[in-house]
């Protein structure tokens, strides 16, 4: 049975349809729904990015068809160097965006922006990749949520 709103649109007749418009389109609840988290933070002194990765987290656990994609720009490119020692009982964001990318999720950061601090070809967690903002361009229009952090 199709649902009420599908059901009025298939019967509204074509002059009730915007000339141009594009036609509207229902999401397959059965297709897995895409997120994009764009992180802008260091790894360490706000919480911003903490908190990006925790829903992450939260997300595969409780969604686990949901395709994830995170992109990292300014500061939030060193998120993706490895290495990172952090006080015993204190987060570590390298530790987090391990498990997120073991669980699925694509990760890219910023090439500007990791050139734009001295880091032109950093070493990088394995699963990251450094990418284009040509690239978050296409996430951001593949996407079905966009997050920023």
């Amino acid at each position: 049975m199709a649902s009420p709103i599908v059901s009025r649109l298939n019967s509204m007749s074509p002059g009730h349809k915007r000339r141009g418009a594009p036609a509207c389109s229902v999401i397959d609840p059965r297709s897995a729904m895409k997120i994009l988290f764009i992180l802008n933070d260091a790894p360490y002194g706000s919480e911003k990015t903490y908190n990006a990765l925790r829903l992450a987290m939260k997300l595969q656990q409780e969604h686990a068809d949901a395709e994830l994609r995170m992109f990292l720009m300014a500061d939030a490119v060193t998120s993706a160097l490895p290495n990172q020692t952090t006080p015993e009982g204190y987060y570590n964001i390298e530790r987090m965006l391990r498990g997120v990318i073991s669980k699925g999720a694509e990760v890219k950061i910023c090439g500007t922006c990791a050139e734009a601090r001295g880091l032109e070809k950093p070493p990088l967690i394995d699963g990251v990749a450094i990418s284009t903002m040509s690239q978050l361009a296409q996430w951001v229009v593949e996407a079905d949520k966009v997050l920023t952090h």
